[in-house]
């Protein structure tokens, strides 16, 4: 517990820290040089986990599951973000049908600048998403996951699956709280409100990312998805005019029951296809 309140003191105290840059020094956000920064956060959690380990006098990155070798759960772990992302995409239809629409200003404006057609448009923004998130996005979600579901989730060791998903899902949410209130994915809600959806959608993401985590027995995974992940959040709402952040797009309500139907689906393979009861087990890192 000692090591888990070090931890979130080090990456709490330094995102906030940076948040208090942004707030001084009046950066606009969303902007080239806000976008910047808020891409800076994201190495605050490998950060706390190098600060932490030498505390403790462990070598640096080590035993956090760091691993290159690779096996079919690098590819399965990679493909279930592009699945939540489609399934994201009906539900924004089911709950919000009346602002869904194929002439949305976003997707013309898509088509504009690319100078192509709406389904190609969408195609490659599709696989230039899937490239930038097993490449330059998974550096990035790297810095954060080296820290989640590395050092944090090595703090859990011996306790329920499922205690350790949410408990680090929560962590994690908050976290994310200045950069929420300066307009990260809830643009429209820079509030409490915000913060707590981003609270909410983290448990079940954490879930995901922690099963494929174990699965493959490296953290590299983990941050191809969480890159993958970002790098297609614009995909599930460039279809919706007018919408609210609350309700539609990966951060929204339907990226929340996305995350959930694939959480569940997760359960049922580990409870009655496999062998390896990873949801159903304590955590042995």
């Amino acid at each position: 517990m000692k090591n888990i309140k070090l931890y979130i003191a080090i990456a709490y105290g330094l995102v906030w820290a940076m948040g208090l840059v942004f707030w001084l020094s009046g950066v606009d956000y969303p902007s080239p040089l806000g976008n910047t920064l808020a891409a800076a956060c994201m190495f605050i959690p490998m950060v706390a986990t190098v600060v932490c380990q030498a505390a403790s006098r462990q070598p640096l990155l080590r035993g956090i599951g760091i691993s290159w070798k690779v096996n079919r759960w690098w590819f399965v772990g990679w493909l279930t973000i592009p699945t939540v992302a489609l399934l994201t995409l009906l539900l924004n239809y089911w709950i919000d049908g009346n602002h869904f629409s194929t002439r949305s200003p976003a997707l013309q404006l898509l088509c504009d600048n690319m100078h192509l057609g709406p389904s190609a448009a969408v195609g490659v923004t599709f696989l230039s998403g899937m490239m930038a998130g097993a490449t330059i996005n998974a550096l990035f979600a790297f810095g954060e996951e080296s820290g989640w579901r590395g050092y944090l989730l090595s703090q859990f060791r011996g306790r329920h699956f499922f205690v350790a998903a949410v408990a680090t899902g929560l962590v994690w949410g908050l976290w994310h709280a200045p950069l929420i209130l300066m307009g990260h994915n809830y643009p429209q809600h820079p509030n409490l409100v915000g913060v707590a959806a981003m609270m909410l959608l983290c448990i079940p993401l954490s879930a995901i990312l922690q099963y494929f985590r174990l699965k493959s027995g490296s953290v590299v995974v983990p941050a191809i998805m969480h890159g993958t992940f970002n790098a297609l959040a614009g995909l599930t709402i460039l279809f919706m005019d007018d919408y609210n952040d609350l309700l539609v797009g990966s951060a929204g309500l339907a990226g929340f029951l996305a995350l959930l139907v694939a959480v569940g689906l997760l359960f049922l393979y580990d409870r009655y296809v496999t062998r390896d009861r990873i949801c159903t087990s304590h955590l042995d890192l």
